[in-house]
């Protein structure tokens, strides 16, 4: 009978126990931590760009050869012709950039672009002075480039998704000059150049990485950014003989000046976002 007793009542002990531990509360699996992902400009970039070009430094400067230096000393060959152009450019770039700290940091790279430029422009001056020449001098001065490339180096520094840079290095372009002096209504003088010319460009800029909820994101990636920069190109000088064609003497030397800025907006995919 004791032992009866005893049995039942550890049943009892038992099954309290188990009630008991019911209601305690669960212990919960320790959370996962998940990493927020850190933007880097690091990787490869493709895109397209257009802007406003515009030539400095752009007087086309003549000197005679021998005896017609007189005609330039009298003005009937005008020893400075301011010949500007400007206008629409487009094109497109790639490059690659590698970003030494994800988030903030050091931004390096090189890129390559190539675009079309509308830069052409004609400059006609009549001229006449009958006590130096009896008849109408018509002087006639042309310059174009139709298009430009550069390969540059890139040096900035990024605040996460915003990034500041200055790039520099090499320009090539293809630049095409003539001038024509007529005497009365023949043409006596006249010269033309067609040539690629190379030299340097130099310029920085700002660019951001948009967020993936961006109407412009149309990717809907981390990989879309858009800048905005201001390249100055030099590709040097073109001397042009304009030479005789009926009038006297050998001829002219004309110098134009291959120079000009670039203001312009770009939009890029850039592949390894993250």
């Amino acid at each position: 009978m004791f032992k009866k007793i005893l049995l039942a009542g550890s049943a009892l002990a038992m099954m309290a126990g188990t009630a008991a531990a019911a209601d305690l509360p669960r212990r919960a699996a320790p959370p996962v931590f998940v990493p927020v992902p850190v933007f880097t400009w690091t990787g490869a970039y493709f895109g397209i760009n257009a802007g406003y070009v515009f030539s400095e430094s752009d007087t086309a400067r003549t000197t005679g050869i021998g005896a017609l230096q007189n005609n330039v000393n009298l003005g009937l060959r005008e020893p400075g012709v301011r010949v500007s152009t400007e206008g629409f450019t487009a094109g497109g770039q790639v490059g690659y950039n590698y970003q030494f700290t994800p988030g903030n940091g050091l931004v390096v790279g090189v890129e390559a672009d190539a675009q079309y430029t509308d830069l052409d422009s004609s400059v006609t001056r009549s001229i006449f002075i009958p006590a130096a020449n009896p008849n109408r001098l018509t002087n006639i001065y042309r310059t174009e480039m139709s298009f430009l490339g550069t390969v540059r180096g890139r040096v900035g520094y990024a605040f996460d998704r915003f990034l500041v840079f200055g790039t520099g290095g090499f320009a090539y372009g293809d630049v095409t000059h003539s001038v024509q002096f007529q005497t009365g209504v023949p043409i006596t003088y006249s010269g033309q150049r067609n040539q690629m010319e190379t030299g340097y460009v130099y310029g920085g800029g700002v660019e951001y990485a948009l967020p993936t909820d961006s109407f412009l994101n149309f990717f809907k990636t981390s990989a879309v950014t858009i800048k905005a920069e201001y390249l100055r190109y030099d590709l040097g000088s073109s001397n042009l003989l304009v030479a005789s064609v009926g009038g006297p003497g050998i001829g002219y030397n004309t110098r134009f000046q291959n120079e000009g800025s670039i203001a312009r907006a770009g939009i890029n995919y850039k592949f390894g976002s993250y």
